[in-house]
């Protein structure tokens, strides 16, 4: 199905493509978001009772406040604000759209789409914006075992894990704070993480609490130590003092997630592998070396995943709708 002609396109539903949609219709531009799952599907995915670590107003977008009665606002209290973002900006926000490839060039792009059931759509766009986080794509252990079905890259509740023996694979916050929830809610934990101790920068009202689980024996650490295999009864880790053969109904391996850097290179994008594979754009208008191609949010910043989030990701439309108003003539 082909679709009418719009001024930019937006890959990713997220905060900060929501971010970039709202900034472009503001400056007087057509605007159409795609996205392979739901509206803030990466959010959607984090743990049902997660807190974040900001507070409320560092999460807004749209110059809309984001009333909270916690300092630290909820997964589900974001989940709320950004629907209703959506809904006050009459965002064209087009869901279980995975985009299949890109033709074109600046001016005159075509996005082809799938739909869940496969059929096809072509969205016809004058410029390109790629805000596509990196929680979709997991890192993997490459190890035997890991293809299981007991085997987790996402964390989500508790309670279908009760009175189970759970490993949990990491030493940063998605780990701990994965651990500690199975733990209260009646599962058996260990973790396994190559570092000599979790990450100190784990949120701080979570570090105190995981260390004092581990050193109280409530739930049991390997440090050092990496999982060597994993079958349908039981995971194999290697650890300072040789293999351990754990008991294991279900294993979380919260390892960290990455960007699709191969999407972003089929669109002829170019990384710059001597700077963390940092996709090439322009830090003023975030327009990448294809011309018309912009990059907003964590892509950004290649494999340091680290630096940019939602409190820092929502500007990046600001910038390039800016960069719209001096290219594009309305």
């Amino acid at each position: 199905m082909n679709e009418a002609t719009y001024d930019l396109l937006v890959i990713g539903a997220g905060p900060t493509g929501m971010a970039c949609a709202i900034e472009a219709q503001r400056a007087g531009f057509s605007a159409v978001l795609v996205d392979k799952g739901c509206l803030c599907n990466s959010l959607f995915h984090y743990p049902a009772h997660m807190t974040f670590f900001t507070t409320p107003e560092l999460l807004e977008i749209g110059d809309m406040p984001f009333s909270s009665p916690n300092q630290k606002p909820t997964r589900s209290e974001a989940l709320e604000y950004y629907r209703k973002v959506a809904e006050h900006y009459s965002l064209d926000v087009r869901q279980y759209q995975t985009v299949e490839r890109v033709e074109g060039s600046d001016g005159d792009f075509a996005v082809h789409t799938l739909d869940r059931f496969g059929r096809a759509s072509t969205h016809r766009v004058r410029k390109l914006v790629v805000a596509t986080g990196y929680y979709d794509l997991p890192n993997y252990l490459s190890i035997p075992g890991e293809s299981l079905s007991k085997v987790k890259h996402y964390y989500h509740e508790p309670h279908p894990y009760f009175g189970l023996d759970v490993l949990v694979i990491g030493g940063k916050n998605s780990a701990a704070i994965a651990a500690l929830d199975l733990w209260r809610h009646g599962a058996r934990v260990t973790v396994a993480y190559r570092g000599a101790e979790m990450q100190p920068h784990v949120k701080y009202w979570i570090l105190p609490d995981i260390n004092n689980r581990i050193k109280n024996g409530e739930i049991k650490a390997y440090f050092n130590s990496t999982v060597a295999q994993i079958t349908e009864d039981d995971v194999t880790l290697a650890t300072p003092a040789g293999p351990v053969s754990l008991p294991n109904h279900f294993v979380f391996a919260l390892i960290g997630y990455h960007p699709d850097f191969g999407f972003i290179e089929r669109l002829g994008v170019k990384l710059d592998e001597a700077n963390d594979r940092c996709p090439v754009c322009d830090p003023a208008t975030l327009e990448s070396n294809v011309p018309g191609i912009y990059l907003a949010g964590v892509i950004v910043a290649g494999e340091r995943t680290n630096e940019i989030f939602i409190e820092n990701g929502r500007f990046h439309g600001k910038l390039i709708a800016e960069d719209l108003k001096r290219k594009l003539k309305l």
